[in-house]
This record gives C-alpha cells, structure tokens and sequence, in this order.
C-alpha cells in the first residue's frame, strides 16, 4: 500500500476544528509570536501545555532561548492578529499591529480569551515541526469572553453557537 499524498493528508487533517493562538517570547530585539493551532493542556499534576512550531519558526529560536513562552487564545474579533502573526512579516511589525503587554517575562495579546506564561521543560523533534512543553507559571481568562477564533478546512472562522 502507497503511503497517503502529502496533499491529501493535509486537507484530512485539516478537518479537525481548532483553536486559534499566538505561541509568544522575548528575543533580543523585542517580542516575536508566530499563530499556532497545535496547541493543548498535556497535565494537570503538573500543570503543563503542549505547542508545536514550526522548525524554521523564528519564534521557536525565541522560545528556546528565553526558556518561557506565552499563549495568548485568540477571539473571533481578532482575525486580523491571526493572519498577520501566521506570515513571515518582520515581528515589529506583527507586534505593531496589535496591542500586547509583558506577562511574567512573556509578550501577551491584549484583549485575547484567554493567556497561559510557561516555562520551557522539553524540546522534543517531530518531524518538520518541534514539540515544546511547558510548566505553567499563569493563566487567565477574561470572564465574559467572544466566542473563539477556530481555524478548520485552511480558514479562520467562527463557532457556531446556536449548535
């Protein structure tokens, strides 16, 4: 039996709805993020999440070097941050486009559901992308939030409430 085509493969897997983050650290020239929908709780005891970036993420090179990480959990109404912080455009002008805040060491989307500051405990390779788990240092959610920000068949959309 062939293996599965890469493209098909692709559009399979991108059938499964997620949720829509910005994976964030410091590097030397100020905040860098990249969007990410790889992203989940992996532990309660302890508390740790799981995100996976790319290998030639810059934010992944930022992430490893400052040895923390947050996770700002995207709303419906923030669909702009998403596209731009999913480009390779330079990080000044991704953090120019929005409005964020240092949480514990870690740039954080201002006005996103929900934020998570982790400290980095592994780096794990997984194929063309890196696996990082973290420690959870914080978190925060607001407490009347929009619905969230879903990306499901290649696009952003929105959830379904009525469903």
């Amino acid at each position: 039996m062939a293996p599965p085509d890469p493209n098909e493969f692709r559009q399979t897997v991108g059938l499964l709805p997620t949720g829509v983050t910005v994976v964030s650290a410091f590097e030397e020239a100020g905040p860098a993020g990249a969007t990410a929908s790889a992203v989940c709780s992996l532990s309660l005891e302890p508390m740790m999440m799981l995100v996976c970036l790319d290998r030639s993420s810059r934010s992944l090179t930022a992430v490893e070097a400052a040895g923390r990480f947050g996770i700002s959990v995207l709303g419906e109404n923030q669909r702009e941050a998403a596209e731009i912080f999913a480009t390779k455009s330079p990080q000044a002008e991704k953090w120019g486009s929005v409005e964020w805040a240092e949480r514990l060491g870690v740039p954080i989307i201002a006005g996103s559901l929900a934020r998570v500051v982790c400290t980095v405990a592994e780096v794990i390779p997984g194929g063309d992308h890196v696996i990082v788990t973290g420690e959870v240092l914080e978190v925060e959610a607001d407490d009347d939030p929009v619905e969230p920000l879903i990306y499901h068949g290649g696009l952003f959309r929105r959830l379904d409430a009525q469903a």
